[in-house]
């Protein structure tokens, strides 16, 4: 998938990079490439997001599962560099208090 790729792992984080429009057309096999990527290294996932430039509700979805996935290990999701307007609807739904959004 070219909108998700796996960097590996780095300052025990699993590195993602996210780029394009991640929507409803793609949104299981995002969910698919994570999980794969989180079951072979499970570390909290921080996710590029600086070339992301679209999301729907079934994306944020995704991201609600990974982020429970990863919480019953003890560890997070870090959302680094979104773009204000996609930054803007994990705060109207209130996504800041499961994961770190910088």
């Amino acid at each position: 998938m070219k909108e998700v790729q796996v960097l590996g792992v780095e300052n025990e984080e699993l590195k993602i990079a996210l780029s394009g429009d991640i929507d409803v057309g793609n949104a299981d096999e995002f969910f698919a490439v994570v999980e794969t990527a989180y079951a072979a290294e499970k570390k909290t996932i921080a996710f590029d997001c600086q070339q992301l430039s679209f999301i729907d509700s079934t994306t944020l979805g995704v991201f609600v599962k990974i982020t429970k996935l990863t919480e019953a290990d003890g560890n997070k999701v870090r959302l680094l560099g979104l773009q204000a307007r996609i930054k803007k609807l994990f705060t109207i739904c209130a996504l800041g208090s499961r994961m770190e959004i910088a």
